[in-house]
């Protein structure tokens, strides 16, 4: 199922013009939202699908809830989201996010967290140490408990010290990023397989 929400009036000299769209995954009910600059938030599963909307929608523009036909990159950033979602080794790192409302500190760990491969995990701390300096693991937790864009920012992959999944703001909580671990792999601490 894709469910297409989008602005019939895209923004002038903009072919992705505004919009959502709620999508089917192995793992449930997604939503993406773009602009003209991009996709502006990603949402992983909630308890069904009007609340992912609903989550999905919070805070976004009101031009996002139209309904028209969703560009070829977000059609293929869904597509990418469904096949990482199935276990196949995706990055994303071709979804042209639109991170104009980011902070540029939130933006360098968002682009570290892009650069982990599947299967592979971080820490807080060696994230932090990326930027500059262990101090900032708090700020690098923070920053991706407030990521708009995942999985296609892999928050997931970054873990609290010792391997502990730490937390994670999606629904399901550090149970969700375990199990967004184990279909890509990745067994932290040598965890034993949850599902």
């Amino acid at each position: 199922m894709v469910s297409l929400a989008a602005s019939a009036h895209p923004v002038p000299g903009s072919a992705w013009g505004h919009g959502h769209a709620l999508f089917d995954t192995a793992i449930g009910t997604c939503g993406i939202a773009w602009g003209p600059g991009g996709i502006v938030a990603v949402q992983l599963p909630e308890a069904d699908a009007q609340a992912t909307q609903a989550r999905l929608l919070r805070g976004l523009s009101p031009c996002c809830a139209g309904s028209a036909e969703s560009p070829p990159a977000v059609r293929s950033a869904i597509e990418g989201i469904q096949a990482l979602l199935t276990g196949q080794p995706r990055d994303l790192c071709e979804v042209p996010l639109d991170m104009s409302g980011i902070s540029p500190f939130h933006q360098q760990v968002y682009a570290i967290a892009r650069a982990i491969p599947p299967g592979s995990t971080r820490t807080y701390g060696e994230v932090a140490e990326q930027i500059g300096s262990k101090g900032l693991s708090r700020a690098v937790g923070q920053a991706l408990g407030l990521n708009p864009f995942a999985p296609v920012v892999p928050c997931h992959r970054v873990l609290a010290a010792g391997d502990k999944p730490g937390g994670f703001s999606a629904g399901g909580g550090a149970l969700t990023k375990l199990r967004l671990l184990q279909i890509e792999g990745a067994c932290p601490g040598g965890t034993l397989p949850l599902f």
